[in-house]
């Protein structure tokens, strides 16, 4: 079960903020505030603004932790009462980047002396979740998954496993990033995986649009309390929603290019709806992984074609949200497994902004650039990484 929320991303610093921003069809986009962009090919990102993380490290593990603080707040639960039964699986894509970047940059100035003692454990990606874990409480099963773009996925599914086979009554799940340095500027745009509108940061994310031209960097921190029925229950917490079942695979292809077939993804999606016993005619709304780049999302669409079947897949309302965040990487899962279960309790569909002129590559329903109201019982997300890693989960409203 769903019973508690959190997120912090250039939506706003809290679920509820990010979501009535998200379903009205607003940008997170806007100018590099970070580090002087000038001399970029890229000056604009998604990033978190008016966020304080003076309570809470690199700012990476700041985000998590304060999303995972506001999920146990939401859920109600006390942590301290039973530490042993309440676990963390917090992933991330690239973990402590501007620690890395600042580490390196005083080895060469004042030498491997002068190099700052916390450096090593700022940069390592378990880090996020050691400090959620150490700043809640929790003393269950505790991981990090590192798996690009599909890690959020792969940590929801870690803790549906570990509530599963008895390990833990509640496992905090999610992911985060801070990927908006001059590291990941310049790498990612370097691949030319990144957007270049400069003139117009807020139209630039444009899933499944036949002008888009790349992702736009984001930054995240969000975490879902995934908790076993019994247990919410007899302290008689609020549901969300219910986690049903995950799927995962791999597509042994390239570093960064989606598999063209389609089938290892798929592969992916059909193990979830297998694990959570659904049919693809069940789906009421697919969050898609829509990064808006032109290889991505038309790959996407034909991964959906394959798992739902054309006929199911032309009339089930697609969405990709990256248009509003950004591509928030290793925290993009958990940001997104909030609008799926959101859009359960609040049976409103989010848009795909910036969707102006039709691929003809890309040809489902895209539910574009407005929210549309629906009664939403069973959702999907979808979640894809460079390196070929897959990852699917399925929610369901709960009905007792």
């Amino acid at each position: 079960m769903i019973t508690g929320l959190g997120a912090v991303t250039p939506l706003g610093n809290d679920a509820e903020t990010t979501w009535q921003n998200l379903i009205a069809g607003r940008s997170g986009a806007g100018e590099i505030t970070q580090f002087d962009s000038t001399d970029y090919a890229v000056h604009f990102a998604c990033e978190v603004t008016d966020f304080d993380p003076t309570d809470f490290i690199d700012r990476f593990a700041h985000l998590v932790v304060a999303a995972a603080r506001q999920a146990e707040a939401d859920s109600g639960l006390s942590i301290e009462s039973e530490p042993d039964r309440v676990g963390a699986a917090i992933a991330t894509g690239i973990g402590g980047l501007k620690a890395f970047q600042d580490c390196h940059s005083e080895l060469l100035e004042r030498g491997p002396d002068r190099v700052n003692p916390f450096s090593i454990p700022e940069i390592i990606p378990n880090m996020g979740a050691a400090w959620v874990s150490m700043q809640l409480g929790t003393q269950g099963p505790l991981s990090s998954q590192c798996t690009a773009c599909a890690a959020s996925n792969m940590a929801i599914g870690d803790g549906l496993d570990a509530i599963r086979l008895g390990r833990a009554d509640v496992m905090l799940c999610g992911g985060t990033e801070a990927p908006v340095t001059e590291v990941g500027i310049a790498g990612f745009s370097a691949m030319r995986a990144l957007s270049r509108r400069n003139d117009d940061p807020q139209a630039a994310s444009r899933p499944f649009d036949s002008a888009r031209d790349g992702f736009v960097m984001g930054e995240a921190g969000a975490v879902v309390v995934l908790e076993e029925l019994e247990h919410a229950r007899a302290r008689g917490a609020k549901v969300y929603a219910e986690l049903l079942g995950y799927g995962v695979s791999s597509d042994a292809r390239h570093i960064t290019e989606p598999d063209p077939s389609g089938l290892n993804p798929a592969r992916a999606m059909t193990m979830a709806f297998g694990d959570a016993s659904v049919d693809p005619s069940e789906i009421d709304y697919i969050n898609a992984h829509g990064t808006s780049t032109p290889l991505g999302d038309s790959a996407e669409t034909r991964v959906i074609k394959i798992a739902l079947g054309e006929e199911n897949a032309r009339q089930t309302p697609i969405s990709s949200t990256k248009g509003a965040t950004g591509h928030c990487l290793g925290a993009a899962g958990a940001v997104e497994a909030i609008f799926s279960i959101l859009a359960i309790e609040r049976g409103v569909l989010p848009p795909t902004i910036n969707y102006d002129d039709p691929d003809p590559e890309c040809d489902l329903d895209y539910i574009p650039n407005e929210s549309r109201e629906a009664d939403v019982r069973t959702t999907v997300s979808n979640s894809f990484g460079f390196g070929g890693h897959n990852a699917t989960v399925v929610f369901r409203r709960f009905e007792d």
